[in-house]
Formats: C-alpha cells, sequence, structure tokens
C-alpha cells in the first residue's frame, strides 16, 4: 500500500501524547511535515524532540481547543508556516464520567466543545486548502459512536455527533477532491483513559457492558488506520468510519 506522506503537510490534534502522538510518529516516518497542536506545551516539547532525528518539518502550536477563537487560529497558522496543507487528523478528546443529573454543565460544555466543535471549526478552515491539495479529513470517533454507554451521555453526543458530521461533509463533498473519514477506535490506554474515574455510586456492571472482551485497543493500531485512510492508500474511502474496537459493537 503507498503511504509515501513525502512532501505533504498534515496537521495532528492531541498530539501531546496517546493517539495523537502515535499519528504523528507514524505520519513522519511515511513522509509528512507536521503541525503539532495541542493545550499541554511539555507533552508537546515531549513529541518533538521524539521526532527530531528523522528529518521532517515539525512546527507546534499550543491552543485550547475547547475555545473556538483558539481554533481559528490553528489552520491559518498551518498555512502561514508550510504554504499548504494535505491532511487534518481531528484526534483530541476528552471524557468525563458523571451521573447525568449531576454532571456540572461546565463539563458538559467542554466535552462537546474539544470531540465536535473543534473539528467543525478546524474543518471549516481547512477544507479550501485540502481541495486545492487533493487532502483529507480524519476524524477519531468512538464505539461510542454507535452504543450508548453509562455515565457517558456528554461523551457518547459528542461522539454520535462527529460520526454525523463526517457523513455529512462527505455527502457535501461527493464530486470534490478531498476524502473525508473517521476512525472509531474502542477503549485505549491513553491519557483521557488513565486521568478518568468512574462516578460515585456507579453500577460497575452498567459499566463492563461497554469493555471488550479482548482487552484495550492497541493505540499504535488505529494510529495506522489514520495514516492509511490521509495517504493514497486510503484513495477508495470517503464517508466511512472505520471500528477498530475488538468487536465490541459486534453485538
Amino acid at each position: 500500500m503507498n503511504t509515501d506522506m513525502t512532501g505533504k503537510i498534515a496537521l495532528v490534534t492531541g498530539a501531546a501524547s496517546g493517539l495523537g502522538r502515535a499519528s504523528a510518529l507514524k505520519l513522519a516516518e511515511a513522509g509528512a511535515g507536521l503541525w503539532l497542536v495541542d493545550v499541554d506545551a511539555g507533552g508537546l516539547d515531549e513529541t518533538a524532540a521524539l521526532l527530531a532525528n528523522n528529518g521532517r518539518a515539525v512546527a507546534m502550536q499550543v491552543a485550547d481547543l475547547s475555545d473556538p477563537g483558539a481554533c481559528t487560529e490553528v489552520v491559518p497558522a498551518a498555512i502561514e508556516r508550510f504554504g499548504r496543507l494535505d491532511a487534518l487528523c481531528n484526534v483530541a478528546g476528552l471524557i468525563y464520567l458523571a451521573n447525568t443529573p449531576q454532571m456540572p454543565f461546565e463539563q458538559y460544555r467542554r466535552t462537546i466543545a474539544v470531540n465536535l466543535d473543534a473539528p467543525f471549526v478546524l474543518s471549516q478552515a481547512a477544507i479550501p486548502h485540502l481541495l486545492e491539495t487533493n487532502g483529507a479529513i480524519v476524524n477519531v470517533a468512538s464505539c461510542a459512536s454507535y452504543i450508548g454507554e453509562a455515565y457517558a451521555a456528554a461523551y457518547c453526543a459528542s461522539k454520535w455527533g462527529i460520526l454525523g458530521l463526517t457523513k455529512a461533509m462527505a455527502m457535501e463533498f461527493q464530486k470534490a477532491p478531498i476524502r473525508i473519514n473517521a476512525v472509531a477506535p474502542g477503549g485505549m490506554i491513553t491519557n483521557i483513559v488513565r486521568n478518568y474515574s468512574p462516578p460515585e455510586n456507579c453500577d460497575f456492571e452498567l459499566l463492563k457492558r461497554f469493555s471488550g472482551m479482548r482487552g484495550q485497543v492497541e493505540v499504535e493500531d488505529v494510529a495506522d488506520m489514520i495514516l492509511l485512510l490521509v495517504s493514497e492508500a486510503g484513495r477508495g474511502f470517503h464517508g466511512a468510519c472505520i471500528d477498530i474496537d475488538k468487536g465490541i459493537t459486534a453485538g
């Protein structure tokens, strides 16, 4: 498969750790230059250090993607630095588990802002440039894009939304030289998972209903699929959502 990205530029959000970092590494291995975005400046420095010896052009931007104003600055900054854009990888995400009646509205809004609003705003800015380069967008959905998960109402809402956003934009640009797809991972060992805790007095039997029998999904496997979808190897995909969940949504 031709996953060569030499001479191309990819913008990756959530690049300070987890799937964003893994995707940046895979894209760099394939030859892409990178515009890395995250709210975590220290994590971005660590990712950049991992990429320091591969000869690829790498630049970073610290941005809080829960702020629409910050989102509007990301793509123009990447274009100013590199002059082109070939791939937008909307990887940044977060989750709060909470009993729905007790969930602080600020947590709900931040979840929607990072997981759904930011990909929309970034896509708005990126699409004109991606049309010029026959580029691609990959959004990170989730197995929670298909099934309800207890104590994750805001997260599920955002991930069902990102799936709808992906397919709607794909239909809008059926006649244009751009590809818009999504990946839907199951649970992965990332900072998102490490940093959340079940709500008080939760029913663990309900939590187990969306835990895979085959264990956690490997971050590298999802990063490989993101690379495929933004590269020439993914030329047949448009409006697709690739499930990588070890069977969680199979039945």
